[in-house]
């Protein structure tokens, strides 16, 4: 019988084109993915012309079931798929198109009446959160069967997630002027146009995913497990009850802060202040220039917001991200030296610090915020291809202790933890709001709201992730069981290749 190439290579090295394939996949669906969270709710009431109420309705219940119903099916039916191409990677073959298309009709615009807008937004979100699951799913569960080698996944989890850092740039410091580009000024052109851009480029991207990766890792012909044995796997594995808890504590936060941001520039932090900051950097001639060459061009200007607490806010942002992509840069370096679970705890410890500094600054220091929130950016960075690549890690250790491997039962609850922390951080902010007295739309607002939105972005923000960092000192799979739990698979899977 022809032995598995499988076990033979579980510890190759993954070529850079390899990597960089599998990063581009997460740089489409994030092209998506940042769009929904940061303007799904702006589109339906601002674009489409869907009341608040019953749009938060809309996205709070698909979201749901997209967290606690899609993404559990599509992890037990992804462990059990059986195909030439294994068994994580035909997922993302099958929804490439879908996933494009989805996306382009949730944000179109039909001509209907108000009961048709909402059933037609209802059924085209709900429909591109079961197709997201589909390819999400499978594709973060990949990075744990792509190869055996932690070390090859510090190093993956590194390309990753800087094409997440440059999707979240995108999206969140240049969507709104491209719709603006892109529709003359028309907000629905723009927006149909942006996203047939993303949705394009998007389905372009899933495809080199799915053609440039080959898995590696797959259990045993012999293996045979029901949803039950599963299950029990999953209660009896501890570091990955810790790795939910921490995925929760950690978007939980993130949820948190940025939903909050926004009313930090805009009611805490001193406009005069926002306005010399802008003025001092050359931000507004930069400006002014590139606006100058694209006229010069025969182009449209690049619609820049132009109050100062907006325009801040945006380069705010851009600064997080782009040291946030520098951070990554270090990861795999630190990881491979001292261990995913030290460089995670001690990065984001040091992360939380710059957090807490925002209880100090006056709201005229502008200079101060953005420093800090550079420093945060750079040492939270360093964790963010680490919470995956840990999450890998658990699906080995699972293996090494059960003697069967599940790989996507495991990711799907740490996407399930992720969606919960959105949504707990994401009503955090609202319920903070409301008990400190805000008033929306008001021009000022009181003290106590103030300081309110002062805590929620330095105390409030930062609990959560000590808490994370306590998490970790019941996680076991420190540097020297990474060795050996790499190791001893490997032999298994030698074992398993020479017996057949």
């Amino acid at each position: 019988m022809k032995p598995s190439t499988t076990t033979r290579s579980a510890t190759d090295r993954l070529s850079v084109t390899e990597k960089v394939g599998y990063s581009l996949g997460d740089l489409a669906a994030n092209l998506i993915f940042q769009t929904l969270i940061t303007f799904l709710a702006f589109f339906y009431t601002d674009v489409f012309g869907i009341p608040a109420g019953t749009a938060a309705k809309i996205i709070f219940v698909v979201g749901l079931l997209g967290a606690f119903v899609f993404t559990p099916l599509v992890a037990l039916l992804a462990d059990r798929t059986h195909t030439r191409w294994g068994k994580f990677r035909p997922w993302i073959l099958w929804t490439a198109i879908p996933f494009g298309a989805l996306a382009l009709l949730a944000f179109s615009t039909p001509d209907l009446g108000p009961g048709g807008k909402v059933f037609y937004a209802a059924t085209t979100y709900t429909l591109l959160v079961m197709v997201y699951a589909a390819s999400n799913l499978p594709y973060s569960a990949l990075s744990g069967v792509l190869t055996g080698s932690m070390a090859e996944r510090n190093s993956m989890s590194s390309y990753r997630f800087v094409a997440v850092m440059i999707a979240q740039l995108m999206v969140q410091s240049l969507l709104l002027p491209l719709v603006l580009i892109l529709g003359g000024g028309d907000k629905v052109q723009g927006f149909h146009n942006a996203m047939l851009l993303f949705a394009g480029v998007g389905t372009v991207f899933l495809l080199i995913t799915f053609f440039t990766t080959r898995e590696r890792i797959v259990p045993a012909p012999e293996q045979k497990s029901s949803v039950r044995q599963d299950l029990t796997d999953l209660a009896g594995n501890r570091p990955w009850m810790v790795m939910l808890l921490l995925t929760v504590m950690v978007f939980t936060t993130l949820a948190l802060k940025g939903g909050t941001y926004v009313y930090y520039f805009e009611y805490y932090l001193d406009e005069p202040a926002l306005a010399a900051f802008l003025h001092h950097i050359g931000f507004n001639r930069f400006i002014d220039g590139l606006n100058a060459m694209l006229t010069g061009m025969g182009l449209t200007k690049f619609q820049w917001p132009e109050d100062p607490a907006t325009s801040a806010f945006s380069l705010f942002n851009a600064g997080g991200i782009i040291f946030m992509i520098v951070g990554i840069g270090f990861s795999k370096r630190l990881a491979d030296r001292f261990g995913k679970r030290d460089v995670f705890g001690a990065a984001l410890f040091v992360s939380t610090l710059f957090l807490l500094a925002f209880l100090a600054f006056p709201p005229d220091r502008i200079g101060l915020v953005f420093v800090a929130q550079i420093l945060h950016g750079f040492f939270y960075g360093i964790t963010i291809p680490l919470l995956w690549a840990m999450t890998a890690d658990v699906a080995d250790y699972s293996e090494w202790k059960n003697n069967r491997r599940a790989t996507a039962i495991i990711f799907s609850a740490m996407l399930c933890g992720l969606k919960l922390g959105l949504s707990i951080g994401g009503a955090l902010v609202a319920g903070i709001l409301a008990h400190y007295g805000y008033l929306a739309g008001a021009a000022t607002q009181s003290a106590a709201t103030v300081d309110g939105i002062r805590l929620s972005v330095s105390l409030y923000a930062a609990l959560p992730f000590l808490v994370c960092v306590g998490l970790l000192f019941l996680y076991k799979i420190n540097k020297p069981m990474e060795s050996r739990i790499e190791r001893e698979l490997a032999e298994r899977r030698r074992l398993a290749e020479e017996a057949v």
